[in-house]
This record gives C-alpha cells, structure tokens and sequence, in this order.
C-alpha cells in the first residue's frame, strides 16, 4: 500500500505538470466513454434490466404458439387448466395488459390506463407495496384498487390516508388498497400502466373490449391476458417447458379445434416482446458497434497523444534506470498515469451520459398508449463505465509504456524518438492514423445514410394535410355511454368544435393515421369470391373528415347522417379501388369483411396508414355512427380540428367544448398534427441524431490525430527541414513534402475503410427510409469530406514547416 501511495502521489504530480496533455487526453476518451455509456443505458434498460420484483430470476413470462409462430397471450379457460395442472410453478397469474379508465375527484378528469389481473398477481410477483397491500383472494370480484406511486404524488399529492378510502373510476367508486412501489410499472419492459384492479372488473371499465361476456370467460380462441409464472424452488426452466410442452399435447387432444398446434413460449418476466427483440436488438448492436468505433478512434487518438510524450520522457527513464529502477516499476508507473487519465475521462463520460441520457427523452414513440422508454445511469451503467475506464486506461497506456519503459541509451540520452528506425517509413503512429481514419470514414459513412433516410422521410408525402390540425382525444365508453350515446356525444363536439371563431372544419375519427397501427382486415369485391383478399387498414369517421384532414375526394361523396341501422356504407381510397375494382367505377360497388358487407360511397387520395416509411396501404374508412355499436374503439375517440392560424392557443377553447356537453369527460393526447408527424419520424430522428453526434465526435478526433501526428513529424524533422532550405529548396516544395505524407496516410484510411463501411452498412438496411445502404451520394461525398478536412489539417503543419529558420535550426542543432 504504501508503494501504491508513493506511485500515486507522483502520478499526480507528474500529470500536474503538463495540464493539455491531461485535458487532451481526459477530454478524448470521456466522449468515447460517454457514448458508449449511453448506448449501454439503453442495453441496460430495455435488456438487462428485470422488473422491480421479488426474486426476478424465477419470474416466468409465458407466451401461446400456434404451429411453432410466436406468439399471442393465453384465453381464460387455458390460463385455467394451465393453472390447476402445472407443478413447475408454485403460482400462476394473468392480467389484460392495458384497461382504460377516468379517474374523477381532484382537479380536472383525467385518462389512465391500467391493468386488471387475477387476485394472486401482487403474491406471484412477490411484490412489496410502497403503501398498504395488494389483492385479497376474496376480493377477485370487488371493487378495489392499486395505484401506481406517480398517480399517488400526482393526483393524491402524496397522501398516506389514501389507504381505505374511495376514488371515483369511470364512474365508479373505487376503494384504494395499495400503492404500488416507486418504478413499478407493470411486467412489460415499456408499458406504462398506472393502476391495478381485479380481473372480474374488466367488464365494468371496459365492456366489450375483450369481447363479448361468453368469448372473454368461455371462449379458447379468444387471447386476451397475458400471463406470468413463478418457478418453484429448486425447479430450472428447463424443466418447466419440458412439462409445457407435455401439457401442450395434452390440450390439444383433449380440444383440437382449439388448442391443435398449440405450444408455448417462455421467458424472463420484463424481457422485450418476442415479435420486437430481434428488431431491437439489431438497432442496439448496430449502435454498440458504432460507439465502440468511437471508443477505438478515442483511444488510437490518446495512444499517439502519450507516444509523443513518452518520446520526450526518454532521457528521464534512461536516468531512472541507471539509478536502479527496474522496468517492471517504470511499466507500472506509466501505466497507472494510463489509468489515473482514463478514470478521469470516464468522469467526464459519466456527466456526458447524464446530460445525454435526459435529452433522449424528447424523443417518444408514436402510440396511443402509455410508453414510458425513459433512459437513466443506473448501477449497471456505472459499472460498465467504470470497467470501461479502466480496461481503456490498460488498452491505450500499454504500448507507450512498454516503449518508454525500455529506452534505447545512447538514443534517449540524444532525445531521438524511440519509435523513429531509421529507413522506415511507416510507423506505430502513422499506422494508428490510418486505423483512425479508416474507423472515421465508417461512423461519417453511417451518419450520412442515417442523415439521408431522415431527409427522405421528412419529405414522403403522409396524403394529409400537415399543418394548422390539432387533435384531442376523448373515450365516452368508459364514463358508461352506450354506443348510440358515444355516436350522439362525438357527433355534438364536433359540431360545437366547428362553432369555434377560427376553425374552418372539424371531424371525430377513431384513429390518426401515423399512430403505428390500427384495425385490419381481409376484404374482396362482392360477387368476387376466388379475388385474392387484400389485408384492408379500417377507420371510422364522420362526415368531415376528408376536409379536415385535406385527404382529396377523387370520386363520389363524403358521410353524411347515416342511420346506425342502415345499410353499412364506405369511402375507399385508390389503392383499393384499383386492386378490388381495376377496371370497374368503384361508387355504388359492394365491399364484403367477412359477413359485413359495405357500399363503396367514395374514393379518396392515398395515406401513410401505420408509418411514414410503409408502401401504400389499402384503407377503408368506415361510418363512426354505424361501427361504434359493433365495433367500438378501445383506443377511444380523436376530434380533429383544422383552423385558419396556429391551433396551440385552440385547446383551451375545445376543452371547454367538451366539458359543456360532459364535465367529467377526460380530454387526453391533445396534440398538433405537426407533433404527431414529427413523432412518427421517432426513428429516423433517433438514429439520425444518434449518429450524427456519433460521427461528428469520430470526425473531430480522427482529425485532431492526424493534426498532431503530422505537427509531432514537422518538430521531429526540423532539422531536415532546416538543411533542406539551406541547400535551395523551395518552400512549395516543403510544404508538399508534408502535405504528401498526410494525404497519402488519408488515402490509404481510404482504400481501407470504405469497403469496411459498405460491409457494415448492410446492417442498417432495415432502419433506412428510401435510401439503399450503398447509397452512391453518401458513399461519394464521405471520402471527398474526409480528404478535404485531412487537407486542411496537413496544410497548417505544411505551412509552419515552410517557415522553418535554416539558421536558426542549424545552430541549435
């Protein structure tokens, strides 16, 4: 210890003594660390992450197949039979994933969402409430609740005596039993619920959201909860999808209408969704692998930076030597400087991180429903900085101390550099310019295809109009409005929406396009029954809407008052028309789902449905006041206003609106079209910023080495330089000289790198929009970039060679 003390007290002296070398190299390896600090924030919550319960390694989430296709959750009567017969877990719990809601009482009506679980869900998830208890067995049917610690603070204002007493749910008096914990939100890895209720009680918030009474409590075809299982003690996973598999069988003898094919899937409870994982974990990796690359570019940056000083130290460990220093002390000095320097930079990467990780957060995923994605710096984040630092500080500090640990006398006494050999023209330090550069043209080649796809996408035409429209959202069904009264109450707003001074139309719909999916469905022309179904995007709206959202009338007519028992009627947008009716005038046309069968009324212009990168999707629009009965919205209802100048001062007059006809309406998502388009970019925003920032940093460090590599070669050839002069050689021809050995390390960065960011590119095929990852521009105006900056930082050593004193440098020599 007290040799550890000594070497660290001259560490710090040491490195107190020359401050730019420390700020270069601090400030080099922080933003490597700090954008890998940030990338791995990511990796830590959405993978490694388990939810906030007891013993999560034994927490079970399971999943149905059908035929080996994951995956869809459980019906009730399997969840059932799953139940009484499984002995791999000492319990079983189901719960519908998200329940809408309107919480009354204090302040202004407010949305939730929620879920509605089996009584035991609080037991098998081993939960610890931050106030009072979870559910009774007795209380499978009652109305009590859970709610979730931020709905505690901010509706409740924190109040302990909550405990016991009634809220107003929907309508319904609720009795509160417990406050969830702070950062429980559920078992779902993004999902956000806010408050917990018996499973019984779905039919009193949600009627008909499931289905009907019969499908959600009797039906095997109807996958509505989603299910979690706790191992029992000594029990592996192993063994329990063994006895799955065998209760798979099982089931599908004893019911093979139902259950023929039937497997199950398993998993930890919080890990990502089956259908998205590999999506997401390609898009992680692919961000790893570039942050690493900025990590590499730092570290071949802070490699030369300390090549270059240990080559002025060498006549300082020539003299530790002769006074009996052995190397393996020299070794562990230089490399504790190494790691004493990079513990600094993962400082400043840790405060980077913080900053970063809080600025992602205004970027939102597109959804209807609650998401939480935010980012922090967690343990895992800190641990990982910290081994990073420390395996950095090892990586980087290990060539230039085996160097300056083992002097060449006769050389260090005269202060040559210890990497010069004479004859050789390609060095350590050159070489670990090229790899900079060369790990430089792949991050600028990525930031420029992600940059291009963001300029593509926000230019794609949605089909609607993209300005002045702003759009709330309201659910009559949950405050107990039967279908025709919901038809009635969106009908009403929308009319009073319309009286306001400044709006020019109005429209109630029952999704916006660009919310990331809707209903859809296999439709074909009546009379057509062999014409192959297309799969059909379904909305419903009133009469309105295609003027309000400026989608254009291309044939026949709008909605008007159409009676809820009538004949069902449509509009239909081109791409349809033209696959169900290619050579027939669409109006007047019958359109069959299934049993429902629609008169086509109208044709109108093509939309972006589900995302602003999709080919075109066929779109039927549907009379709200004919499918709210049959088909009621579980997302709820959008009124969608278009005026004449800026809607943002608008929302306060259409609240009003609504609470006229219904003061204890919840008006939730209000938002401008300009937002909700912006937030369908979520993607090519992201990765956009993520890898310009990415890229910016790489191109700013690889610069600065090639800088300082070719301003270290003109000190150490100013001899030369001098006696070059002296004997009539022009300055042109200097600075050529040093312009030369640049660009041809440039060049060769060059050769080197582009086909490695071809290979690396194809990984990014599935993020891009419009753009092929061997897209011509990116790949032709990258390395034009890159050598016109390498250009420019050649020519500032080029031009201080060329004022080299031949005197001056003789004498001193």
């Amino acid at each position: 210890m007290a040799q550890l003390r000594q070497d660290l007290s001259y560490t710090f002296r040491r490195l107190s003594k020359t401050p730019g070398l420390v700020l270069a190299v601090v400030f080099s390896i922080g933003l490597g660390i700090a954008a890998n600090s940030t990338i791995f924030s990511m990796v830590s919550r959405f993978v490694l992450t388990p939810p906030p319960v007891g013993n999560p390694g034994t927490l079970l989430s399971l999943k149905t197949t059908d035929k080996n296709e994951c995956c869809s959750n459980f019906p009730w009567p399997l969840y059932t039979d799953l139940r009484d017969q499984a002995k791999s877990f000492s319990g079983l719990a189901a719960y519908d994933e998200l329940v809408p809601a309107s919480i009354g009482g204090n302040g202004e009506p407010e949305r939730l969402w929620g879920q509605a679980a089996t009584a035991n869900y609080f037991d098998v998830a081993q939960m610890h409430m931050a106030l009072g208890r979870g559910f009774l067995p007795s209380e499978e049917h009652q109305q009590v609740i859970v709610i979730g610690y931020r709905v505690w603070q901010r509706r409740f204002a924190s109040d302990p005596a909550i405990i016991g007493k009634a809220i107003t749910l929907s309508g319904h008096p609720y009795t509160v039993v417990g406050i969830a914990p702070p950062g429980f939100h559920g078992l779902d890895s993004i999902l956000d619920p806010q408050y917990w209720v018996p499973l019984a009680n779905i039919e009193t918030l949600a009627p008909g959201s499931s289905g009907s009474t019969v499908s959600v409590w009797q039906g095997r075809d109807n996958h509505w909860l989603a299910v979690i299982g706790r191992l029992k003690a000594g029990t592996t996973q192993t063994q329990a999808a063994n006895e799955l598999k065998t209760l798979s069988e099982s089931f599908a003898r004893a019911y093979p209408a139902t259950d023929k094919g039937l497997g199950f899937y398993i998993d930890r409870a919080g890990a990502l969704p089956p259908r998205e994982k590999s999506m997401t974990m390609l898009f992680l990796a692919a961000l790893s692998i570039v942050v690493l690359l900025v990590l590499a570019i730092a570290c071949a940056n802070v490699v030369n930076l300390l090549l270059a000083n240990a080559a002025t130290r060498q006549r300082e460990m020539a003299v530790r030597i002769a006074l009996g220093a052995t190397r393996k002390q020299l070794l562990r000095q230089m490399l504790l400087e190494s790691i004493m320097l990079a513990l600094g930079g993962g400082l400043v990467g840790t405060a980077l991180s913080l900053w970063a990780t809080s600025a992602l957060a205004v970027f939102h995923i597109p959804a209807p429903v609650p998401i939480d994605t935010s980012l922090s710096v967690d343990w895992r984040v800190l641990l990982y900085t910290f081994v990073l630092s420390v395996g950095t500080g090892l990586f980087f500090g290990l060539i230039p101390a085996l160097i300056a640990s083992r002097p060449i006398l006769t050389r260090a006494l005269k202060g040559e550099d210890a990497l010069a050999r004479p004859g050789r023209r390609i060095n350590l330090r050159n070489i670990l310019v090229v790899a900079q550069t060369a790990m430089s043209i792949i991050l600028l080649s990525a930031t420029g295809l992600f940059l291009r796809s963001l300029q593509h996408a926000s230019t794609i035409d949605p089909g609607f109009r993209s300005r002045n429209v702003l759009m709330v959202s309201v659910d009559p069904r949950v405050h107990g409005y039967t279908p025709e009264h919901t038809a009635q109450f969106l009908i009403q707003s929308r009319d009073r929406l319309a009286a306001i001074p400044g709006v020019i139309s109005a429209a109630a719909t029952d999704s916006v396009p660009l919310s990331g999916g809707n209903r859809s469905d296999g439709m074909v022309a009546e009379g057509n029954p062999k014409q192959q179904a297309p799969i059909v995007e379904m909305y419903m709206a009133t009469s309105g809407y295609f003027e309000t959202l400026g989608i254009p009338r291309i044939a026949g007519r709008d909605f008007a008052n159409e009676s809820p028992t009538g004949p069902k009627v449509a509009v239909i947008n081109k791409v349809l028309a033209d696959k169900l009716f290619p050579s027939e005038n669409p109006i007047g046309q019958h359109v069959r789902d299934g049993d429902t069968l629609y008169e086509v009324i109208g044709v109108v212009g093509n939309i972006k449905s589900r995302f602003i990168g999709e080919d075109t999707r066929p779109v039927l629009f549907r009379s709200l006041a004919q499918t709210t009965g049959g088909d009621p919205s579980f997302l709820g209802y959008t009124l969608i206003v278009h005026s004449e100048g800026d809607t943002a001062n608008l929302l306060a007059a259409v609240r009003q609106q609504i609470h006229a006809l219904d003061p204890a309406m919840a008006v939730y998502n209000a938002e401008t079209i300009e937002e909700h388009i912006s937030s369908a970019l979520f993607l090519p925003r992201l990765a956009g910023t993520l890898f310009g920032v990415f890229g910016f940093i790489g191109l700013v460090l690889a610069t600065v080495g090639l800088y300082s590599v070719m301003s270290y070669a003109v000190s150490r050839r100013t001899r030369e330089i001098g006696i070059r002069i002296a004997l009539g050689a022009q300055l042109a021809s200097i600075r050529r000289l040093i312009r030369r050995q640049g660009m041809l390390l440039t060049f060769i960065a060059l050769a080197v790198g582009l086909p490695a960011a071809l290979a690396v590119a194809k990984l990014f095929n599935s993020f891009l929009y419009g753009v092929r990852p061997h897209d011509i521009v990116t790949f032709t105006l990258v390395p034009i970039f890159l050598a016109s900056v390498a250009l420019i930082a050649c020519w500032i050593p080029a031009r201080r060679a060329a004022k080299v004193d031949p005197q001056t440098t003789l004498r001193y020599e």
